[in-house]
């Protein structure tokens, strides 16, 4: 048994709308051949707002890297515990409970993980497992669910806790005028999100009990999402064949559901990484679903923005709160990203 219980959500409390990003685009990069198709590109994104950790002031300015990761180290300790202690409550258990903490984050680095601060100040036992994940990007939150679900099988009973924190207005470059730079400047947005992994009797609890899970790479695309680390840290790198994807990844998803004796293209729920509007488009094209299907997916993406691994998580909070999935329900969860990495699940509503 592993039942993925309702996650905890929160974003900040800095708020920059459409039109302030835009407005800032034109400011900071006049002048620059790239900026029209840059402007029109972040208008089609469809984000709506995003939340920040600093104001809008702070974040266009760059203090260095070694700065900017102190600042993801105090903010990360500042607002993962109120978000984690939510998600416990959700599946109706206690710090002492949690037998793994799989946390995941592509916007800073720390070492100790934090994992290791939350067993020490959160009341965690001092045995229990520590996963951090760092590079997967924004595939990484359906990794974590899917290493949880490992967890649970080759641990029964076990109960595991995953934690995103993604900052990712502090990978800002005021001074990189490329086009997927400037993209990436109007799209992501900063998160916490958590949740557990119940593999332990629910009493009633709610969720997706998770069922099958696969991971895939589509081979050679590792440069098409990437990192280039230099002096004032890390420069995002976004190739334009990265909203192509879905067409070569629609089929893994059919086949992961047709090993189940599922049919990909009805089912009763979708939860999927909202990457940007032709992800989801093309998604439901390949799959042959109405785009409503994703819906909460939809609705991360305009209020919060792309929020990299917490997307997933926050998805699936819509849908608790939404109220529409019954015992029984199938679903699909997918998590895409670097590498080029799709990391998915199916599993049934209890």
């Amino acid at each position: 048994m592993a039942i993925l219980c309702r996650p905890s959500v929160a974003v900040p409390e800095h708020v920059i709308t459409m039109e302030e990003t835009l407005e800032f685009a034109r400011k900071a990069h006049a002048g620059k051949p790239q900026l029209p198709l840059a402007l029109r590109l972040i208008r089609n994104t469809g984000v709506q707002k995003r939340h920040l950790v600093q104001p809008i002031e702070k974040t266009l300015d760059h203090p260095g890297f070694e700065e900017r990761n102190r600042i993801y180290e105090t903010e990360s300790k500042k607002r993962c515990p109120d978000v984690i202690d939510e998600a416990l409550a959700n599946a109706r258990l206690t710090a002492r409970d949690i037998d793994a903490i799989i946390y995941v984050s592509c916007t800073g680095f720390l070492m100790p993980s934090l994992t290791a601060w939350l067993i020490n100040h959160m009341g965690f036992r001092y045995d229990t497992r520590q996963l951090p994940i760092a590079q997967l990007g924004c595939a990484a939150g359906g990794a974590a669910i899917n290493r949880a679900h490992d967890f649970c099988l080759a641990h029964p009973g076990s109960n595991v806790l995953i934690v995103s924190c993604e900052l990712c207005s502090l990978c800002y470059q005021p001074d990189a005028d490329d086009v997927g730079s400037l993209l990436s400047d109007g799209l992501f947005g900063d998160a916490v999100a958590a949740a557990v992994v119940r593999g332990r009797e629910t009493g009633g609890v709610p969720g997706v009990r998770l069922e099958r899970n696969a991971s895939y790479v589509i081979p050679n695309t590792e440069e098409w999402i990437s990192y280039a680390v230099r002096d004032t840290g890390f420069h995002f790198q976004l190739d334009r064949r990265v909203p192509g994807t879905m067409e070569p990844l629609a089929p893994v998803l059919r086949d992961l559901a047709a090993d189940h004796g599922w049919d990909a293209g009805d089912l009763d729920y979708y939860v999927v990484h909202a990457g940007g509007p032709r992800i989801l488009d093309d998604l439901a094209t390949y799959l042959g679903v109405d785009r409503s299907v994703f819906r909460h997916s939809w609705a991360t993406l305009t209020e919060y923005g792309n929020i990299a691994s917490a997307v997933v998580l926050d998805a699936l909070r819509r849908l608790f709160d939404e109220g529409s999935a019954a015992a029984g329900h199938k679903g699909l969860l997918a998590g895409f990203g670097p590498g080029i990495t799709a990391e998915m699940a199916v599993g049934t509503w209890v």
